[in-house]
């Protein structure tokens, strides 16, 4: 958050909670309504502060129609709009990273049997917000069998040139067949403007 307080979301008992620090004890947040009927490993996987203060939340739960729930909230969680979130063909929102000056991107992930874990990142233009289902553009994807991982997190910090430096993480899950990596890209927000 602004104030540097840290909003946590956890699944299976789906909640929000805030921390004043990674050591202090999680305290009570306003969670979205209907987030409690969500399946249980289907939560709100994304949660990131946008560039006004307001807070998006993305759940990985996905409708027939091929979207996910999505709310927008006030800093504070008083107040939540639900929104639709239209992921890419079998892909689910995992983790979600406001932009600087507006916008987000989000990391979105396919499990597959025969060819292992895709992922792909996304950008919701600033004007996307405002719409009853959130729409992306496609900016990169990450598929087998070289850039293949259980990618779960996605960070933004701006540099010091004016471009931003995009951090991916993917989750081991302590099992032989997958890795932990850190991926650090490299992205150009002049490039997002000009579509």
């Amino acid at each position: 958050l602004p104030d540097g307080r840290l909003l946590v979301a956890f699944e299976r008992w789906h909640r929000i909670r805030v921390f004043a620090s990674p050591a202090a004890p999680g305290l009570f947040f306003p969670s979205p309504p209907g987030i409690g009927a969500l399946a249980a490993n289907a939560g709100l996987e994304a949660l990131t502060v946008l560039d006004a203060g307001r807070l998006l939340a993305l759940a990985e739960a996905v409708s027939p129609d091929g979207t996910c729930p999505a709310w927008i909230g006030t800093g504070d969680g008083s107040a939540w709009e639900p929104r639709r979130y239209r992921p890419g063909p079998d892909l689910v929102p995992v983790d979600a990273a406001g932009l600087p000056g507006g916008g987000v991107l989000v990391l979105e992930r396919r499990v597959s049997l025969l060819t292992g874990f895709t992922a792909r990142i996304a950008w919701l233009p600033p004007a996307a917000l405002a719409a009853p289902v959130l729409a992306s553009v496609e900016l990169a994807q990450l598929a087998p069998p070289l850039l293949s991982d259980n990618y779960e997190g996605i960070a933004v910090a701006r540099r010091g040139d004016g471009l931003l430096d995009v951090a991916l993480v993917s989750d081991d899950n302590f099992s032989l067949f997958q890795r932990t990596i850190l991926m650090l890209l490299r992205l150009d927000p002049a490039a997002l403007a000009r579509g």
